[in-house]
């Protein structure tokens, strides 16, 4: 078949991204770059406080990537060699690398249809080296957190929230991060609040959690020449401060887009064929990811390839699948969807047209298939 003649819908478009803003950001560069401070300076400072605001925590402590959020979170929790963290495999690989960096065991729970952590499977896999559960807000979309903190405190385990893909989404009237002993959010590039380049952050409102990891990221410096315990080197770097700065105050307006988006997604897509979670009155999932689940997934990438489609796939081996797990476990939902998920583009600069045009190709594949 001859490729399609029509322009390319890219799955991101951070290019657009930048020329858009390229002007505000030029200038928010210049000026950190004029004030001669680039590591923990006012900037950083006035990003953790307004992630404070905007999520309602108390603290707020910024790192170089997410998966430092979440391996800073785990120390401080003291969780280390023999002990358990429960999670998800269809994850990214981060979530399972942070619990194994620290020394302690990643066990992983089966998930529901929509892909969150099933918490009747998790409760099943607690013994008595568990000491934390960590359920990962995939896609946008909040785990049932009244059911996971409720075998928490049964269990009396720490709950760290894998918040990656979930800023701004809400359970219940709570945001993301909110409901367990700490939130570890990452701010990568493709996420929906973006810096450009690695960045993270972590809240909490815990002060004793929250001054541990102040220290910890910085070699346990106290002051500049003196340190109470060894740390590490897990800085956001004043530019990207700036740059998350700038891009937190258009965050519900990027949500928004990205709603209505899925909004008419679901509208078109009404198909017994397409499977794609139903909105939950009492959540506002913020749609970092779209994804569907259909059969024949491979070959409908494909074929959307051919017609200037770009689709992606998170992710398509579980990461108790991967040879770096290397342990034979079963997790039927799991393994089930990683064969079915399509990821469509989403972001905020997809017109109501380009969705048309993918969700058209996408039916006229079902009808065929």
């Amino acid at each position: 078949m001859k490729q399609s003649n029509e322009n390319l819908i890219p799955y991101v478009n951070l290019i657009k991204q930048f020329s858009e803003e390229k002007k505000y950001l030029l200038k928010e560069i210049e000026r950190v770059l004029y004030s001669g401070k680039y590591i923990l300076s006012d900037e950083v400072e006035k990003f953790e406080n307004a992630i404070c605001n905007y999520q309602n925590n108390r603290f707020c402590i910024s790192v170089n990537s997410g998966t430092d959020a979440i391996i800073l979170s785990l120390l401080s929790l003291n969780i280390s060699n023999g002990d358990e963290v429960i999670t998800q495999a269809n994850s990214y690989i981060a979530s399972a690398a942070a619990i194994h960096s620290v020394g302690a065991k990643p066990v992983f729970c089966d998930v529901m249809d929509d892909q969150t952590m099933d918490p009747i499977d998790m409760e099943k896999k607690i013994n008595s080296r568990t000491k934390a559960i960590m359920p990962v807000h995939l896609t946008g979309r909040m785990c049932d957190m009244t059911k996971i903190m409720n075998v928490a405190r049964k269990h009396n385990l720490k709950v760290i929230e894998d918040c990656a893909q979930s800023i701004g989404s809400v359970y219940r009237k709570k945001k993301s991060g909110s409901f367990g002993d700490l939130g570890a959010f990452s701010t990568h590039p493709l996420k929906n609040l973006n810096a450009c380049g690695d960045g993270g952050f972590i809240v909490t409102n815990n002060k004793k959690i929250s001054d541990f990891i102040k220290l910890k990221r910085n070699h346990g410096h106290i002051d500049r020449d003196n340190i109470k315990f060894f740390g590490t080197v897990s800085r956001l770097d004043a530019i990207q401060a700036a740059i998350l700065n700038f891009r937190l105050k258009k965050l519900e307006k990027v949500i928004s887009k990205r709603v209505k988006n899925a909004q008419y997604y679901k509208k078109l897509l009404r198909n017994e064929d397409i499977y794609h979670p139903d909105v939950r009155s009492d959540c506002r999932d913020t749609y970092h990811l779209f994804v569907i689940q259909v059969k024949n997934r491979d070959d409908l990438k494909k074929f959307l390839l051919k017609r200037k489609i770009e689709t992606n796939i998170h992710y398509p081996i579980p990461i108790h699948k991967q040879r770096a797990f290397n342990k034979k476990i079963k997790l039927p939902n799991t393994e089930e969807q990683s064969k079915r998920i399509l990821s469509l583009p989403i972001n905020q600069y997809i017109s109501k047209n380009e969705i048309k045009r993918v969700c058209n190709h996408i039916i006229q594949f079902v009808k065929e298939n």
